[in-house]
């Protein structure tokens, strides 16, 4: 058999799975004893399980995720009133589904952005285009791109993605251009897609970080009313973490 022609068009037609598995079984006895439809039901799932990859390692690329994390590495054992119950079914993605939001608030350091992007890694798992921004940043970028004629790109964008984190919220009081593209955000995703917020200010608190009470109140609306909200508590993580002196 002309093997090497074979492996030469899998990988011409980018069936980089199979072409690895196929080189596999020509160079390994242990498949002699399968009949082809074994064999070849293997290849199958070999080239599955490497695009499945290949897709993924794209949304991770993509989701811009501030911190390497995931669910099974979050802490439970800091006091921090976490429920542990609660954070293992978001971790199912079934929130992402029913297109409902999370608020994440607490001190600086509680582990906020930790937990948002451990979210969105699972949520990267699970299938969901996801996507990273800090605020400030975001608006910054939104400025620009009013200017430069790629406002309406940027937003379509957001508004694609299946899961939407917006981390360090309220960090400084936004202007109302910048309050208004925030709602803007929201209201595209009202009931079509997902958002994590992370704050260290409480929505009780929101109206003193905009100057329109207006907007705020339309903020407030097209988020709180379908979001778990979970408030962590307790010291400075990276306190905790940080190497003695």
């Amino acid at each position: 058999m002309l093997t090497h022609p074979t492996l030469e068009k899998l990988r011409q037609m980018k069936l980089y799975g199979m072409t690895k598995e196929f080189e596999k079984q020509l160079n390994c006895s242990d498949y002699e004893g399968l009949s082809f439809e074994e064999r070849f039901g293997i290849l199958v799932d070999m080239e599955m399980t490497e695009k499945e990859t290949r897709r993924l390692t794209t949304r991770l690329r993509q989701a811009k995720l501030r911190q390497q994390a995931c669910m099974e590495d979050i802490d439970y054992r800091t006091p921090r009133k976490l429920d542990k119950a609660l954070i293992k079914s978001l971790g199912t993605c079934i929130w992402l589904k029913d297109k409902l939001n999370i608020l994440l608030t607490g001190p600086t350091g509680a582990g906020k952005s930790f937990i948002a992007c451990a979210l969105g890694h699972r949520a990267c798992l699970h299938g969901y285009r996801t996507l990273y921004f800090r605020l400030p940043r975001l608006l910054h970028d939104l400025a620009v791109a009013r200017g430069d004629g790629r406002y309406g790109k940027i937003m379509k964008s957001i508004s694609r993605a299946e899961l939407l984190i917006i981390d360090d919220w309220g960090l400084v009081k936004v202007t109302e251009q910048e309050q208004m593209d925030f709602l803007e955000i929201l209201e595209d995703r009202y009931g079509i897609r997902s958002t994590i917020i992370a704050s260290q200010v409480a929505p009780s608190h929101w109206h003193e970080l905009m100057s329109n009470p207006t907007i705020a109140d339309a903020i407030l609306d097209r988020f709180i009313h379908n979001a778990y909200m979970i408030d962590i508590v307790g010291d400075s993580m990276r306190k905790k973490k940080s190497p003695p002196l």
